[in-house]
């Protein structure tokens, strides 16, 4: 396959891409020299059924880690990077209807929703790169400022990829589908570009502020699993489709490595973030009632009565969590009894009853 910049002839000629028909001089877009066999359910042809099989996969393992991420309630980055799995996820949901013609590339609908998609596919990019400094805390993370600035680069991004998109397969303004060369820069030249500079910030953050240099292996098996799906897209495409006898072509081995790459996404940003056990409600094992103890101690005077809250005693030993402070644990006039229970200046003893009374004090 030989590849000139700016022209998508050899490229669609070697890879079934969902811009490809909308494309060329002749009107009917380019057709790719070899591709997977069709299969007609009742009176729907359906086009790449493997590939979208792979869609159906990546929505659902895409649900998956949107779950997890968002049960993390105090990891950093945990609203940023949800986010683009979000656009991911209605990526391959809108790939899935382009590619196997349930959208029909005859329909007048089709090039607008390429469009979408291809806006769409620049601006998951985008999110990805600034995703990618987050970590610096140039904003802080959650912040309107640092989801703000997410949401505003990537609408600027899909705005203008999808004005290049529709503008290319209309023939709008000065663009025409055989002037294609703004477009194969948005489509091939920007997600490289933006997954270099994310790997890099990733491994500059990693060497130098964290100890742990595990998260190093996420980074090289999501930069393999993305660059193999390239190679086998764009260079082996037509003879992977030749071998299988149009069974599979290189179309379905590229959205499958693309998934594996975004699941190391994933596995990347779980590793090097921690989730404070303390404030964490998403764990149904254990709901506790956080109370500030500094502040129940600054307005306790020593020996002086105090009130607690019910819920919070379960009439065995007191929890540092349950909003009893170290001091009123260990210190003051509390002391332990031979008896493994606390002497009548503190909890226990026979004067203390459950439920409270204002006689168990």
């Amino acid at each position: 396959m030989t590849i000139k910049f700016g022209s998508f002839d050899g490229v669609c000629s070697t890879a079934a891409l969902v811009i490809c028909p909308l494309l060329g001089s002749s009107g009917e877009g380019v057709e790719p020299t070899c591709y997977s066999r069709n299969v007609q359910i009742g009176s729907t042809l359906i086009f790449q059924p493997s590939t979208s099989f792979v869609h159906i996969v990546a929505i659902i393992m895409t649900a998956i880690m949107i779950y997890h991420i968002r049960s993390k309630y105090t990891a950093v980055g945990r609203k940023e990077i949800v986010m683009f799995f979000w656009m991911y996820m209605v990526i391959e949901l809108l790939a899935m209807f382009l590619d196997s013609g349930i959208i029909p590339t005859a329909n007048v609908s089709y090039p607008w929703f390429a469009a979408v998609y291809t806006g769409l596919v620049a601006a998951a990019y985008c999110c990805l790169l600034v995703n990618g400094f987050v970590g610096f805390q140039f904003a802080e993370d959650g912040t309107p400022l640092s989801l703000w600035l997410l949401r505003i680069s990537c609408f600027v991004i899909f705005g203008g990829s999808f004005f290049i998109s529709i503008a290319t397969f209309k023939s709008f303004v000065s663009f025409s589908p055989t002037k294609t060369t703004a477009l194969f820069v948005i489509y091939l030249i920007w997600p490289i570009f933006c997954v270099a500079t994310y790997t890099i910030s990733q491994l500059i953050l990693v060497f130098r502020t964290l100890d742990d240099r595990w998260p190093l292996g996420d980074i090289i098996f999501g930069i393999a699993f993305y660059a193999i799906a390239q190679v086998l897209l764009f260079a082996f495409s037509i003879t992977i489709c030749n071998a299988i006898k149009h069974y599979l072509d290189g179309l379905f081995f590229f959205t499958l490595c693309v998934l594996l790459s975004v699941m190391m996404v994933y596995k990347y940003w779980d590793s090097i973030t921690r989730e404070d056990l303390e404030f964490s409600v998403g764990s149904k094992a254990a709901v506790w009632e956080v109370k500030d103890p500094l502040l129940m101690a600054s307005a306790i005077a020593p020996g002086g009565d105090y009130e607690e809250d019910a819920s919070s005693f379960h009439a065995g030993a007191a929890s540092l969590v349950g909003g009893v402070s170290g001091t009123q644990y260990y210190g003051g006039k509390a002391g332990y009894g031979a008896q493994g229970g606390y002497s009548q200046g503190g909890y226990g003893g026979a004067r203390r009853a459950y439920p409270p009374t204002s006689d168990g004090y």
